[in-house]
């Protein structure tokens, strides 16, 4: 109900023209509002802001200021007629020896109360009835204006003393806030402002105070009744008389659907920019989680899943691609596998193909998120957790967490949704990589059903690995093969058929047969084993070429062990001693198979000392592109000599780890044998 200017910046001229006088009041101290012309013309200017006891201090013992009270107190409009207008107030142009009134009280949308006051002077040209009917007509027309006004208005008034604390209660606010009148009064209001926010508006808003903006505006985060944070815009004004500030009114708009609507759209201009041109999925979903750190959340991860899972309750596994933290915590790192054991958050956005949120004190997830024996996977002082799975053809091919940390806002719906709506940039590449995984699990099964598993040996171990290539529909030809011809013998192979295709795929495994059923005879050395092996590829396999070991081990009375071995074309045996001592065996090194008419092999035999580790391996694990084998070579074996002292998998895991191919593009077979130690 307070003016905030000259009656035409607020809409009321409308009552300037009224024949009626009109002067509307605000609170129960009556503080004048507005006057119209013939008001002023009857009683001269009268100050804005001012109680009309201030104003006409020689009525204050009639009746007019009961009726005012009256009539704000019950609501019940009241008419005065015929009543006298004395008053020594100076100023007046034409001031009426009596008068009639007619008093009602008026609500504003804020709930605060006043009185519109429609005064008419009694002259003799005028008959009793057409002086209430005036009366009535104006008073009707004059409510109807101003509650027009009031209910276009905003949902939250709000008036503030000239230099800055609250001083007239706000209804909406209390409403918006839950705030108390005793809470928000003065300057308490402020306490609701976000803790982000907070001193950038006050500090604004009392710069204004003294520099007396024709408008001020503002846009922050308050605290609603429920707890949450909503945006509101506020336009304020100072209400001015001559050269003095008596107020200032201001209103606060609720925009938080405008600004999300915004947000929303900025997001996702940015992650379309940021994933422009971007063809490896890993490098797009990094790209991604760098568009919701910062703004949307502090840490973010990205994990992709196998495209078959095991069923519910099985501990599943998945690698985590991609990790995002803002600076000041710590960092996640990108690349780790991550198991989903059985009700995990993890397992169970899997499972039930839906978001998992969760919202707690900073820094102390519940036990469900953070199950015993897990590694951690939130980041450091979290406060809230989205763990949100990709569905592509409905199957999970990813899922995307996203947690904040510290005194910042839990994240909830709208930042879920926006999370869905950023990952959408990479649901083509998403659904390409999971028919790529289809793909090279059907290869791969294909592939591992050509191999044989190692027997289990009583006094040696034996452990084999074997790793496709990055290429999804390829099947290589590298092959192993073990076995036990006789009592204290083992026969094994490997090798590697030229091509990556189905065919190479079926003459490995018809090459690896055929060394088999020859090598069980037991006739001959290992190297004229190789020699008839020869002869049958130039005769079966035309144009077919195939590199290969061929080894004998064989336990002597003493309880020792000898490598008996021919290689053909392919890369040396490597024996590791229980020191780390190492080196490659190669006494008997002759060409591949099938490129020499007529063929011949040396066998070598060489003593494989207790507690020494023998490696058989295809070139996929030490080849590099621009790179001199011998160089590559001698990684393998450094880093062989490091590893020896490991259990024999987690050996053959170290140099599949530790010695990658530059490339990927070709297969690795691994076939470790370790004897026992010579008591």
């Amino acid at each position: 109900m307070s003016q905030d200017g000259p009656p035409e910046t607020i809409g009321l001229e409308a009552f300037d023209s009224a024949l009626m006088a009109v002067v509307i009041t605000d609170g129960p101290e009556h503080r004048i509002v507005y006057t119209n012309a013939s008001y002023r013309r009857m009683f001269g200017d009268l100050p804005v802001g001012v109680p009309v006891r201030e104003v006409f201090p020689d009525l204050t013992q009639t009746a007019y200021f009961d009726l005012l009270d009256r009539v704000l107190a019950t609501g019940r409009a009241e008419v005065l007629t015929a009543a006298p207008a004395a008053s020594t107030r100076m100023g007046a142009e034409d001031q009426p020896a009596c008068i009639s009134c007619s008093v009602s009280r008026l609500t504003s949308a804020d709930g605060t109360h006043g009185t519109l006051v429609a005064c008419l002077a009694v002259t003799e040209q005028l008959t009793a009835t057409e002086q209430i009917r005036t009366v009535s007509e104006v008073r009707r027309r004059a409510l109807l204006r101003y509650a027009s006004l009031v209910t276009a208005g905003s949902q939250v008034i709000w008036v503030m003393a000239p230099h800055g604390g609250v001083v007239e209660r706000s209804p909406g606010w209390e409403r918006m806030t839950g705030q108390s009148w005793e809470e928000y009064r003065g300057d308490g209001w402020a306490e609701v402002i976000h803790p982000e926010d907070r001193e950038t508006v006050v500090r604004d808003w009392y710069r204004a105070l003294a520099e007396v903006p024709h408008r001020f505006t503002v846009s922050y985060r308050v605290r609603t009744v429920d707890g949450s944070y909503r945006h509101v815009a506020v336009e304020a004004a100072p209400v001015i008389d001559g050269d003095e500030v008596l107020e200032w009114v201001g209103t606060c708009k609720d925009v938080e659907q405008d600004w999300q609507e915004a947000r929303r759209e900025e997001l996702l201009a940015r992650a379309s920019a940021a994933t422009a041109g971007i063809v490896r999925l890993e490098e797009m979903l990094l790209s991604l989680t760098h568009v919701v750190v910062p703004d949307v959340a502090d840490s973010c991860t990205v994990y992709l899943l196998p495209q078959a899972l095991p069923h519910p309750g099985v501990t599943q596994s998945t690698e985590r691609v991609a990790a995002t933290t803002r600076p000041g915590l710590p960092e996640l790192p990108p690349h780790r596998e991550e198991h989903l054991s059985p009700g995990s958050p993890l397992a169970l956005a899997v499972e039930r193909r839906a978001p998992v949120h969760a919202v707690f004190p900073p820094g102390s997830p519940p036990a469900s998120l953070t199950p015993p024996g897990t590694e951690p996977w939130l980041a450091s002082g979290a406060n809230s957790v989205i763990i949100l799975p990709v569905l592509v053809e409905g199957t999970v091919a990813a899922l995307v967490t996203a947690s904040v940390s510290g005194n910042r806002s839990p994240l909830g719906r709208p930042e879920t949704e926006l999370l869905r709506l950023v990952l959408k940039q990479a649901h083509g590449p998403l659904r390409s990589a999971l028919e790529y995984q289809r793909t090279k699990q059907v290869a791969l099964a294909l592939q591992r059903s050509l191999l044989t598993d190692p027997p289990d040996l009583p006094d040696l171990e034996l452990a084999v690995r074997y790793r496709p290539s990055n290429a999804a529909a390829e099947v290589g030809g590298d092959w192993y093969d073990s076995f036990e011809p006789a009592e204290g013998t083992l026969v094994l192979t490997i090798g590697d058929v030229t091509g990556h295709d189905l065919p190479a795929a079926v003459t490995m495994s018809q090459l690896r047969n055929m060394l088999r059923g020859l090598a069980l005879d037991g006739r001959g050395s290992t190297g004229d084993v190789l020699r008839r092996l020869d002869l049958s590829v130039q005769t079966l396999y035309l144009e077919c070429t195939a590199t290969c070991i061929l080894g004998r081990v064989e336990r002597a009375a003493t309880g020792r062990f000898t490598f008996h071995y021919s290689v053909a074309g392919h890369p040396p045996p490597l024996l590791v001693e229980a020191d780390g001592a190492a080196r490659f065996l190669t006494a008997a090194h002759d060409p591949l198979l099938g490129l020499i008419p007529e063929p011949h092999y040396d066998s070598a035999v060489d003593e494989l000392p207790g507690g020494s580790t023998l490696l058989l391996y295809t070139d996929g694990l030490v080849e590099r592109r621009g790179e001199d084998i011998d160089a590559s070579l001698e990684r393998l074996r450094r880093h062989a000599s490091n590893a020896v002292r490991l259990p024999l998998g987690d050996f053959c895991d170290a140099l599949l780890t530790r010695v990658p191919a530059a490339n990927g593009d070709d297969d690795v077979a691994v076939v470790a044998l370790r004897v026992p130690r010579v008591p």
